[in-house]
């Protein structure tokens, strides 16, 4: 990427609001020129220098620390200056405003990151690492996006994608030389590779799945008649009192939302109105809201008053398959927790009040999505990432149904082709510009 055809960018890199330092960043082919005349002097490279921060007249705007960073080796690739001064937003924009006039642009959400991308820098999946790592709200989401932005995950796509390579032009050779006495399609080491790359594949899938977890958490619904205790849940997962608790059925009206971790795995949790046949226009809307969030839900905790015989009128309303029912308030009908699998599903017999039984249910969760607490190899992911695996490995599979229904090398060959291409998107190697787009449109200006 030849970097003298990006002009040069500019934006207050810390957060909005006053605080002790605020960070001015700029990139491009004008920083040298910016520096000399903001500071009057000449900075030496990759060493902090205190500075004035002078007006076009000379009069002093701010006095802080500059960094000057010469290509290539800096985050972008570009030449940056860091230009560190005093946090109060009118000052830094004062700054902002010289820095702009003397030809810089102000810089789009994460365009130094998408520069950093486009020279080489980062691969795209490390750049995603870099805005997963500012939004983390774990400690282990962080760790995960740190092994990310070191290139953990795309050390192992691009063997993967080096792999299919290799195994391609084999294909393709054993294509172009089918005179020769033996058939490299049928000797087995084609069938070997391919279903060593399957395994390879899985592995990274499940390894993918978790850290897209601990960047996204899971979104649980409580669904449930009134008073059943889906509020009551809320409280005690969230553990502070979020949710207005009483005995007058259809307390809850609207949507209440609750984020919290769960042994280190973020969690949505979704408190609705209860689901009943009611004349009141308000509830009837709470009701509507709450079958909207249990249609969009990756998991429903179904919650029933354990001495309740009739739910199956709620049952006929409910999306099949996602389902957890929880018999709560075991405590008034002398049941003991315990976890059941049956042809209906998972049942979970707890009281909330009591506590007795939530152990189950923490467990049920991490285990119902394959959360894994031990994450020191898991790197982060997203959703797109578990959708190139997937295509990745649908296709992988594809050639080995090909390669032993009916050694069409010709297929097997193209089948290898497009799973490359589907884990090649992972990391950059191959993607449009729309994607681009919408990746680094996600981050923050300064970034």
């Amino acid at each position: 990427m030849d970097i003298e055809n990006f002009d040069t960018i500019a934006a207050i890199a810390t957060p909005p609001g006053n605080g002790g330092v605020g960070i001015i960043r700029i990139s491009g082919t004008l920083v040298p020129e910016i520096a000399k005349h903001l500071t009057h002097k000449a900075l030496i490279p990759r060493q902090a220098s205190y500075s004035s921060f002078n007006d076009e007249d000379g009069t002093l705007i701010d006095s802080g620390i500059s960094l000057y960073f010469p290509a290539p080796a800096s985050y972008t690739g570009e030449d940056i200056l860091e230009l560190q001064g005093h946090g109060g937003s009118v000052v830094l924009d004062m700054l902002l405003r010289r820095v702009l006039a003397l030809g810089a642009r102000l810089a789009n959400p994460g365009e130094f990151t998408e520069r950093a991308f486009l020279n080489n820098k980062l691969d795209l999946a490390q750049a995603e690492a870099v805005a997963d790592l500012i939004e983390s709200s774990t400690e282990q989401s962080v760790r995960s996006a740190q092994k990310s932005m070191q290139g953990v995950f795309s050390v192992q796509i691009n063997e993967l994608v080096e792999e299919l390579t290799e195994l391609r032009i084999y294909v393709e050779a054993a294509i172009d030389f089918v005179d020769e006495e033996i058939d490299f399609l049928t000797d087995g080491v084609v069938e070997n590779r391919i279903i060593n790359l399957q395994q390879r594949i899985a592995q990274i899938q499940k390894t993918a799945q978790q850290g897209r977890l601990l960047r996204d958490g899971m979104t649980v619904v409580l669904a449930g008649k009134p008073n059943a205790g889906k509020s009551s849940l809320l409280n005690a997962l969230a553990g502070h009192e979020a949710a207005i608790v009483t005995d007058i059925a259809g307390t809850t009206r609207d949507v209440l939302k609750e984020r919290i971790q769960l042994d280190g795995m973020p969690l949505h949790i979704i408190d609705t109105a209860g689901l009943r046949e009611s004349d009141n226009a308000i509830e009837q809307e709470g009701i509507r809201r709450a079958h909207q969030e249990i249609k969009n839900a990756d998991k429903i905790l179904l919650l029933i008053d354990a001495r309740d015989s009739e739910i199956e009128s709620i049952l006929t309303t409910l999306p099949f398959g996602n389902i957890t029912r929880i018999y709560n308030k075991i405590d008034l009908v002398d049941l003991k927790p315990e976890i059941k699998q049956t042809d209906s599903g998972t049942q979970i017999y707890l009281s909330i009040k009591t506590g007795s039984g939530m152990d189950l249910l923490k467990q049920h969760l991490k285990q119902s999505v394959g959360f894994n607490e031990a994450t020191d190899d898991v790197f982060i992911a997203r959703r797109r990432h578990i959708e190139a695996l997937n295509k990745g490995h649908d296709f992988v599979e594809s050639a080995l149904n090909q390669l032993i229904g009916s050694r069409a090398g010709e297929l097997v060959a193209e089948d290898l082709r497009q799973a490359q291409m589907s884990l090649a998107e992972i990391t950059g190697t191959v993607s449009s510009d729309d994607l681009l787009g919408k990746i680094f449109s996600s981050f923050c200006i300064g970034k």
